[in-house]
């Protein structure tokens, strides 16, 4: 365990200046984020755990996708297209914890392919034991609900609620009893950056979700929560944020988060650990304190 300053364990602002294409890759990052490649030391928390990831290709996926491997599970993580390459090293890093990696290409903004998605995991592993709704997609928009295009507004709810909830309702005839579900939140569900609205209203959204599933679905045996990260240092950043520079400067730690430092959270509610944790918003924000 580290005895340095949390606040010094990661690069702080201000950050190198950099612009990507949406959506965004791992290489060209500056820092390159962590994703607890070198350092996630799993103990078998999810031994045999079949488990579907969204948006596992890089970021918080893909640190998400390594922390469970290593606690024993097998992964199939969802990408888009373009991000194939992204996917492959995820899934490598998978395989060599010794677990089955399925890196599948699959937009969630279309319900079929939700549908296809959960049948193609319960083919291939023949249930699903934890669930990660973690794929999103924002833009900024700094001059005001007046910029925001209504495709982009279509695209940020498709891809935030309607994908999360497709997917859910599709693969829950084969999450068994003892089963998980965790989605991903956000700090700006309680703290909205106004040039992030339409993103933000999401996260909220994703909050009340996540309470209300995890109502409907306690007779069943299945835990409902959800992390909700502050700033993470992902290619969704240079991607879509105008400044790189002083990203994260706004935590209280002063930096953003490594996505590293987010898995422990998704490890602890899927594991049998968070048996009694249903219904749970998990901050991880770097110390901004949220209801």
């Amino acid at each position: 365990m580290s005895q340095e300053h949390p606040a010094e364990l990661h690069p702080k602002p201000d950050l190198p200046a950099q612009d990507q294409p949406h959506p965004g890759w791992t290489g060209p990052m500056d820092p390159p984020p962590d994703h607890g490649e070198e350092s996630y030391e799993g103990s078998g928390r999810l031994r045999d755990r079949k488990v579907l990831i969204t948006g596992g290709d890089s970021g918080i996926g893909r640190a998400v996708a390594i922390a469970y491997a290593r606690e024993g599970a097998d992964i199939l993580l969802t990408h888009l297209a373009q991000e194939t390459d992204e996917a492959r090293e995820t899934a490598r890093w998978v395989e060599a914890a010794g677990r089955k990696a399925v890196a599948v290409a699959c937009d969630i903004r279309e319900e079929d392919n939700c549908a296809e998605l959960a049948a193609r995991a319960a083919t291939e592993f023949g249930r699903i034991d934890v669930l990660v709704n973690n794929a999103a997609y924002q833009m900024s928009q700094p001059d005001g609900i007046e910029a925001i295009p209504t495709e982009q507004f279509d695209r940020v709810m498709r891809t935030n609620l309607y994908g999360m909830f497709w997917l859910t309702k599709h693969a829950l005839p084969h999450i068994p009893e003892g089963g998980a579900i965790v989605n991903s939140t956000s700090v700006q569900a309680y703290k909205p950056s106004p040039h992030l609205l339409d993103y933000a209203m999401t996260k909220a959204a994703i909050v009340a979700f996540t309470h209300g599933l995890a109502q409907q679905l306690v007779e069943r045996g299945v835990r409902v929560n959800a992390v909700a990260p502050g700033p993470v240092w992902t290619p969704l950043i240079p991607a879509t944020l105008p400044d790189t520079v002083s990203f994260g400067k706004q935590s209280p730690l002063g930096r953003p988060a490594q996505p590293a430092e987010m898995a422990p959270a998704y490890v602890y509610l899927a594991s049998p650990e968070a048996s009694f944790i249903t219904g749970e918003i998990l901050n991880a924000t770097g110390g901004v304190p949220l209801p």
